[in-house]
């Protein structure tokens, strides 16, 4: 049951940094690599804002904002001033290091002794069952909370926008709209979304490390992968439930993964093997649809 509850809560944590890379991966179509680093400065800024007595709650808009900022030197990078979208992210990503570690002052920074979210007097004041279940009922409720202001504002005008720059900027274009401000929209949202994963995650784990951002962009495509192929025959079921459910059901593949004897070291192996097997079997399914 425990293992069932860890999985639950750090998929909830690691669904909102996919909700962020589905704008850019799905909607937009844009290869972001700053997302390994917009994750750890959400961690950083919440490390520093923690460890000199700011409120946990109040970490999360600080990281949103700083991510926000991020996103916005991506996109200004590859509108502006002309630079393929790949090496715009990972120029952010590159420069972002060394301001993640000028954020923290140093490389890891130790949260045991605050309070976060989930670790205060008012969660020791509750019963010891519900000690147990708070965090998971709180990531889910964020998790919610973050999926329905997504489909809120993809329902609205702008969202629309959004939708159409990655699918059609031509039509953008048509509509006398700059589809390069909308592109630099987008990637805000997108990083402000990931930087508030790594604050939950920095709260959530007590501690902040320069590297735990690494790899968290092929985590989320692979959880959007994975959630929207064995979601994609729900007609009703909305994107952003599937990517949150891909998210959950990722973590579960690699605990079960790590269950059946697999070493940690094997972590990044798994999910290139899921990857792949999840990207040949959609594809295959795709040739057969057109085929029939």
């Amino acid at each position: 049951m425990a293992q069932v509850i860890g999985v639950l809560e750090q998929g909830f944590i690691y669904a909102i940094l996919a909700l962020g890379v589905y704008i850019t991966f799905r909607i937009l179509d844009f290869p972001d690599m700053s997302v390994d680093a917009t994750f750890p400065m959400g961690a950083a800024v919440t490390a520093i804002m923690i460890s000199n007595g700011v409120h946990p709650w109040l970490t999360l808009p600080a990281a949103m904002v700083c991510g926000a900022v991020a996103g916005t030197i991506t996109g200004l990078i590859h509108v502006k001033l002309h630079v393929r979208d790949l090496l715009s992210g990972i120029i952010v990503m590159t420069g972002l290091y060394s301001i993640n570690l000028h954020i923290a002052g140093r490389a890891n920074v130790p949260l045991f002794s605050f309070d976060t979210m989930f670790k205060n007097t008012f969660v020791t004041g509750l019963p010891a069952g519900m000690q147990t279940y708070f965090p998971v009922v709180l990531l889910f409720l964020l998790a919610l909370f973050c999926k329905f202001l997504m489909d809120l504002y993809l329902a609205t005008r702008s969202g629309f926008l959004l939708k159409a720059t990655g699918d059609n900027p031509t039509l953008v274009a048509s509509l006398a709209e700059d589809s390069g401000k909308v592109k630099i929209l987008g990637l805000a949202i997108a990083n402000s979304l990931v930087a508030l994963s790594g604050s939950v995650m920095c709260q959530y784990q007590r501690y902040f490390d320069i590297s735990m951002g690494t790899g968290t962009l092929v985590l989320a495509v692979a959880s959007v992968i994975l959630g929207m192929q064995l979601m994609r025959g729900l007609r009703h079921l909305r994107a952003t439930t599937a990517v949150i459910v891909g998210s959950v059901l990722y973590k579960g593949c690699v605990a079960l993964a790590l269950s059946l004897g697999l070493s940690p070291f094997d972590l990044k192996l798994i999910t290139a093997v899921l990857l792949l097997i999840i990207i040949v079997v959609g594809g295959k399914n795709r040739k057969v649809k057109t085929h029939a």
